[in-house]
């Protein structure tokens, strides 16, 4: 996590294209040679970054009390995860502005946002799935979830996505909870794969 937090930080002092590996490397304290056996490009070393705020809404989404429904689950860890104090303090909200901004001007960097969001989508289809009882003869992870999960991990991407293009802090009605929980209200007649 510290080359990660390193290139992240250089990423954000003195822009994507301006940072080299090697200097990510020397930040992070250690040989370029080290930097390259943990990742192949610079974009990539900020991937665990995006991956924490993935594990951790999903994470939240495990946690939430086994009384509440899928959509109530989502929208508990959306509170718990998107609004700063909870999980992350404002001035990361700030980084994490800055590197979704980065991946929309940067295809590589893009690419590993998109991967990073695609594994969430995995990860919380198997978490939706353990929050129900399974039905005898079904699939670990029914199609229904899988399709319940990537409409939830979209709601809160484009949300997040969504209050980075702006200059909204990150608390208040335009800030990335609040656009989340509209998104995800949004979707109330939606089944949440409780139908197949």
């Amino acid at each position: 996590m510290e080359i990660a937090r390193a290139a992240a930080a250089l990423f954000v002092q003195q822009g994507l294209r301006a940072t080299r590996a090697e200097d990510i490397a020397q930040a992070a304290g250690i040989a370029p040679r080290t930097f390259y056996r943990y990742f192949a490009t610079k974009e990539e070393s900020v991937a665990p970054l995006y991956a924490a705020g993935a594990q951790r809404w999903a994470e939240a989404v495990r946690a939430a009390p086994a009384h509440l429904t899928a959509p109530e689950a989502l929208e508990h860890a959306v509170r718990h995860t998107l609004t700063p104090g909870a999980a992350v303090s404002a001035a990361s909200w700030e980084w994490v502005r800055t590197l979704i901004r980065l991946a929309d001007t940067s295809t590589a960097l893009r690419k590993v946002w998109a991967e990073v969001c695609q594994a969430s989508e995995g990860a919380l289809a198997e978490i939706l799935a353990a929050r129900r009882p399974a039905t005898a003869g079904e699939a670990p992870v029914p199609p229904g979830l899988r399709f319940a999960a990537a409409v939830a991990g979209a709601a809160v991407r484009v949300a997040v996505e969504t209050w980075a293009a702006t200059e909204a802090p990150p608390t208040g009605p335009d800030g990335p909870a609040a656009l989340a929980l509209r998104h995800l209200a949004a979707l109330r007649g939606f089944t949440w794969g409780e139908e197949g």
